[in-house]
């Protein structure tokens, strides 16, 4: 599987991942770089699916990537798993706003999809 090292090395870049991972889950929405939001949502949507999966061991999987933060898996658990419960995948979204000034990175809004209430 290809990824993208974002200038990091190793530890620096996942712990980096996983921070803005427990952002996206807990605010429901964060702005950041394109080329970051779109490594971040493969785990967003990841942690969701364990949600869904609502098995002890998929709860100990989402534990151990976002450093045991008990209060992000419990509400990926119990709030958001249940929001998408009818949904197969895609649960973000990237909307492009503008570029950042200084360095021209382009910026984007990675937020949670609302799910229609049918």
């Amino acid at each position: 599987m290809a990824y993208r090292k974002l200038g990091r090395d190793n530890k620096h870049r996942r712990s980096m991942l996983a921070n803005l991972t427990k952002d996206v889950i807990n605010n429901e929405k964060i702005v950041t770089t394109e080329t970051r939001a779109k490594e971040v949502r493969k785990f967003v949507d990841k942690m969701i699916t364990y949600g869904k999966d609502g098995s002890l061991v998929a709860r100990r999987k989402a534990l151990a990537f976002l450093h045991n933060d008990k209060d992000t898996v419990k509400k990926v658990f119990d709030d958001l798993a249940v929001r998408y419960a009818k949904r197969n995948g895609g649960y973000t979204r990237i909307s492009k706003i503008d570029e950042r000034r200084g360095d021209d990175a382009l910026m984007v809004v990675l937020s949670l999809v609302e799910e229609d209430a049918k």
